[in-house]
This record gives C-alpha cells, structure tokens and sequence, in this order.
C-alpha cells in the first residue's frame, strides 16, 4: 500500500519517538549523576558536566544583562563591552600597564571636555570643539603606544582554543570557546582574569567599528531600517524597542568611563552563570573556580528593570519606501517566558513558521507561490521580559506585502477559529523531544542550554520541563490563547514598500 508522504513523514516522526523517549529519560538521569552545581562565596554560579568522550571541553559564560539594562543614551553600551572584553586585561595587551593607565585616564579627561564642548547648543564654538577634538586624539595616540594588539584571542588560539566568540541580545551578554582537556587550568585563569580586570583600551577605534557595524545592518539594509522603527513602533516605554547595537547618536556619545561602569554594575558574579561541559572532572573545574573566579569581588545582583510596557490599544504601521525588495511583518504583544501559556506560544510558533512543514510556508510558499520566504518568530526581541510573536513573509516578483498580509491572517484566522489536528500537534511535540535530543550532542550547544536555564530559572533542568511543558499543551489550550493574542489591537505591521516594484517575468508563475 502506498502511504502519502504526509502519513510517512508523521510514521517516521512517531518511529523516532518512540526511540526518543527512553532515551530522554535515561539522559536526564544521567546528567544529574554527572552535573555538579557550585554557587561560589561570592555569588558567581559554576556548572560543570563530565563527559568524557573526547579530549577537549566547552564553557558558556552567561551575563544576565543585555540592552535591556542600558541607560537613555547610552543605547549599545552592552554591546561595546562585549568587545571591550577581548581587549585585555592590566596583564594581558600591554607593555607597561602602570604608564597605560595614566595614558587612558588623560584620554577620558580629554574626552569628556570634548563631548560636552561639542554637544553644546547655545554658545557653541567649533574652533574651541575642534581643539579639544586634537587633544582628545593625541591623548589615544598616547595611550596606544602602550597596546599589545589582540593578545588575548592570540594566547587562546595558540594553546588550542578554538571558536573564540561572544554575544550580546537584548537579555544577555555570553562569551564562549572551547579547548583541549589539558588547558583547563588556562581557561580558568583567562575566562576569570578578563572580568577581574578589564581595560578599556581602544575603547574609541572599536566604538568607531560597531558603528560601521551599525551602518551595514541597519542604514544599507532596509530590512533592518524596518526592523528598528517597527520595534520603536512596538515597544513604546521598554526598552526592548531600541535595536541591541545602538542609536546613532549614542554611538557617537558614550565613553569608555561609561562602558566601565555598566561593567561595574552589571558583571558581577551574583550576575553570572558559568557552565563547563566535557573530559573534565567536576571537582577539579570547581576547585580551579574557587581559586580563579573566587578573585572576582563579591556585589549585591543589580536590581530587577522597572519599566513594563503598558498594553497597546491600537494598531500601529510602519511603511519604508525604497527601491528594494518588498517586505511584510507583523507582530503581537505577549508575555515572557516565565508566563504559564510559554509553552503554549512555543507550540503555535512551531505549527505556524517552523520550516517548510509550518502552515505558513505551505500556503504562501508551496501552495500559493506569492512568497519566497514566509516564517516567524516567538519571543522578538527577547523572551525574559513581555515581548512579540511576529509573522513575515517575502513576496515573489509580482506579489505584494498586502497579498502577504491577507495570507498571514487567513491563517492565523484559522488557528483561531479550528483546532489543530492531532496528527498537528503529534508532530510538534515530537520535533520538540527530537530537537532537544539533538541539542544535547554538542558540548557547547549544551553549555550554552544549562548555562542560560540556570540562569533564567535557577535550575538547569529546566532544559528537559520545556519538554514537558510542550507535551501537555492541547487544541484547546492553542485556540485560547490564538484568540486572546492575535487581535487588531494588538497588532504593529512593518513593511517594505518597493518604489521600484520588480514584475514577474515573462511566462513567470503568477
């Protein structure tokens, strides 16, 4: 007999999780026997898991603290630490610290009376803002004689390290590599001494850079020009609705005396989660930790944001014209992570814009061939605080953002008014197990999962309640709250509306 490839493909998934669900059990067991969990003396959380299949380890570093936490103008500033913290430390990436130090205390003075001389609105005077300008720039050549460029990254990679990297989102700021099982005492000693004492060397030609970066994601790219004013549109009080590198002008404005202040509230290890995963032994790694990180000077966990941002009454649009490739996105408020129907978003955003198997990609793509691309996303632009479920779509040539708008809702439509089937719902619950297993391969995917949950959650094991969580959700759990959340009133469209709209070719699909 013939089975359609819909019915093979749900035959497979259901194969595979009856393979799958032994087999979680048994990892989360086993994890707990080789997870060890330390809080240091002074606040700093360490995770560490033995797993010694192959000789070499990964951590996470994870800080609770990202855009979020900035300043009104000093919009990017999480960012620009992020970078600051490849630069060094009083040891690392100097020649002579004593004097660097001097050097980049007269290039903050020289700053500081350049930037308020400049951003002065009456009596401005740009013979005297050009003068100070010079100073301020001789004070940094000064100040650069002193740099060991790039020595940091350099010592990890010539002892083995590989994938040096770091982020920063709008609710966190990670750092991450890994290295050969050998260099564990290495890793501790960097990993720490770069919180410990961070220099603000280069502070001004990096700032110079991320503004480059801001310059190609955002101002050449119309998508991101969207993206930015359709979270400003958003998100009207939280600061979820200023894009994580910055606003212009304060890219131009903050200092490396600000930089070290956010360093100081905020990268405290009351504030940070460390998890290591791989051929190490746990009660080395702690002891290693304890001598290592334990330098790190004990501060209270900065206090909890304050703002929420109030329910939004009316619709709002945002309409970039350029001569560009058509675009359609539209976003719903919801609650964060920590709300009870979390799980139920994470099902709807699954059976909606997960791949070429979601409802969305099969009509707009597959069926009706009006879009390129049509998926989402829940939990823009992050997830700890209330954020948006968005949808978005990419017309093909001859196809409009408003033929993508009508597309979008008709099914949402659906979603709200018909329960999902259960051969639907079979199959998210079983990608969800599926991607979990998958996840916990890699050891610094998986670094990366118990670092963020311990951190989130103040339990690792949150990892596997995800799972659990997304099992229990049923149709009528999905309809509720469809309806409850995908309303007009709640609803912020951006789009991109092409001046120089492309036409399908000749004998083109239609």
């Amino acid at each position: 007999m013939k089975i359609p490839l819909r019915g093979l493909a749900l035959a497979m998934a259901v194969a595979s999780l009856s393979l799958a669900l032994p087999a979680l059990a048994q990892d989360v067991a086993s994890f707990e026997k080789r997870i060890k969990v330390e809080t240091l003396d002074n606040g700093l959380t360490l995770i560490v898991m033995e797993r010694p299949e192959a000789p070499v380890f990964s951590f996470f570093t994870h800080v609770d603290a990202g855009s979020t936490q900035e300043l009104a103008g000093q919009t990017g500033l999480a960012h620009m630490f992020e970078h600051m913290a490849f630069k060094g430390t009083d040891i690392i990436g100097t020649t002579n610290y004593a004097e660097e130090k001097k050097a980049l205390a007269k290039v903050e003075v020289a700053y500081r009376a350049y930037d308020v001389e400049r951003r002065m609105l009456a009596r401005h005077d740009d013979a005297k803002v050009a003068a100070l300008e010079k100073a301020w720039k001789d004070a940094i050549v000064e100040a650069d004689t002193f740099v060991v460029k790039n020595e940091f990254g350099e010592i990890v990679e010539r002892e083995g390290g590989v994938g040096l990297n770091a982020g920063t989102s709008s609710d966190e700021t990670v750092y991450f590599y890994s290295f050969p099982e050998n260099r564990i005492e290495l890793w501790a000693y960097l990993e720490s001494e770069r919180f410990l004492e961070p220099v603000m060397r280069e502070f001004y030609k990096e700032r110079d850079v991320v503004f480059e970066e801001r310059r190609m994601r955002i101002e050449s790219n119309p998508i991101g020009r969207l993206i930015e004013q359709f979270l400003a549109a958003s998100f009207t009080a939280h600061p979820y609705g200023w894009a994580t590198i910055g606003w212009p002008s304060d890219l131009k404005s903050y200092s490396a005396s600000d930089a070290k202040a956010f360093f100081d509230t905020y990268y405290v290890p009351s504030n940070m989660v460390v998890a290591v995963v791989g051929d190490v032994k746990a009660d080395e790694v702690i002891g290693l930790a304890k001598t290592y990180f334990g330098r790190l000077p004990k501060s209270p966990k900065p206090e909890p944001l304050r703002t929420v941002e109030p329910p939004q009454t009316a619709e709002r649009t945002v309409v970039l014209k350029d001569p560009a490739q058509p675009f359609y996105i539209e976003g719903y408020h919801r609650p964060s992570t920590y709300d009870p129907d979390d799980a139920v978003f994470a099902v709807i955003s699954d059976l909606m814009t997960a791949g070429r198997t979601s409802r969305l990609y099969r009509s707009l793509v597959r069926d009706k061939k009006i879009a390129a691309a049509a998926a989402g996303f829940s939990g823009f632009p992050g997830d700890k605080y209330p954020n948006l479920f968005a949808f978005y779509a990419v017309p093909t040539p001859g196809h409009t953002p408003a033929e993508m708008q009508t597309a979008i809702r008709g099914e949402i439509e659906m979603i709200k008014t018909a329960d999902v089937t259960a051969d639907e719902l079979k199959m998210v619950k079983t990608r969800a197990k599926v991607n979990l297993l998958r996840g916990l391969a890699d050891n610094q995917g998986l670094a990366n999962q118990l670092a963020t949950a311990q951190s989130r959650f103040g339990d690792w094991r949150q990892v596997f309640r995800r799972v659990d969580d997304i099992d229990r959700v049923d149709a009528a759990a999905i309809r509720r709250l469809a309806n409850a959340t995908f309303v007009e009133s709640n609803r912020t469209v951006g789009i991109v509306e092409s001046t120089k709209m492309a036409t399908a070719p000749s004998g083109g699909q239609e």
